[in-house]
């Protein structure tokens, strides 16, 4: 799906519009995710918080948090594993993380981006769908748009869910992340 490049790329926006950054690496599961964050905090200058591989990835989100009130950060990206909704597992891990920044402040997270990959056509409703069901989730981010002809299924999602597209991913580089306008 490229969610850690989309955070990296997100963070990056931000940060050349002058805001102070943390990432938090919550995928605690996959080396790579962890390492690759922090290459993406180290090049664009954010802040960066990660625990040992294995560690609950809610505490992950806490220390994310707290670092960023702490340190007066304007922007706070948390990256979570990769979340397949029949996995009761790891949607439950995903409301643990709600949990966790609801303790810190009851208004927390200010946003919820789910990251979809474009190639996964139809299935993309049922992602949304059983996101819906645990989180508030605010907009969406749709990546590899430049590899698939399955865009159209945007529009559905957005009708039904009432849901904003955020941006798109039109590639791999950094400047390949692009706001959405349907007008385009």
């Amino acid at each position: 799906v490229g969610k850690t490049t989309t955070i990296g790329k997100l963070g990056k926006l931000f940060k050349d519009d002058g805001k102070k950054i943390v990432f938090g690496a919550a995928d605690t599961f996959r080396a790579a995710a962890i390492d690759q964050l922090e290459l993406w905090s180290k090049k664009i200058g954010a802040d960066f918080v990660k625990s040992d591989l294995g560690t609950d990835p809610a505490s992950v989100g806490y220390k994310t948090a707290k670092f960023a009130e702490e340190n007066k950060s304007d922007l706070a990206f948390i990256d979570t594993a990769g979340r397949l909704q029949n996995k009761k597992n790891l949607m439950e891990e995903y409301k643990k993380i709600f949990t966790v920044l609801k303790k810190i402040n009851p208004e927390y997270p200010h946003e919820t981006i789910l990251v979809l990959d474009a190639t996964t056509g139809q299935h993309a409703l049922n992602q949304v769908e059983e996101f819906k069901k645990i989180s508030n989730l605010t907009g969406l981010i749709i990546t590899k748009l430049d590899t698939s002809a399955k865009g159209g299924i945007l529009l559905a999602i957005c009708k039904k869910f009432a849901l904003p597209i955020v941006a798109i991913g039109m590639g791999e580089k950094e400047s390949d992340l692009h706001s959405f306008d349907a007008n385009q």
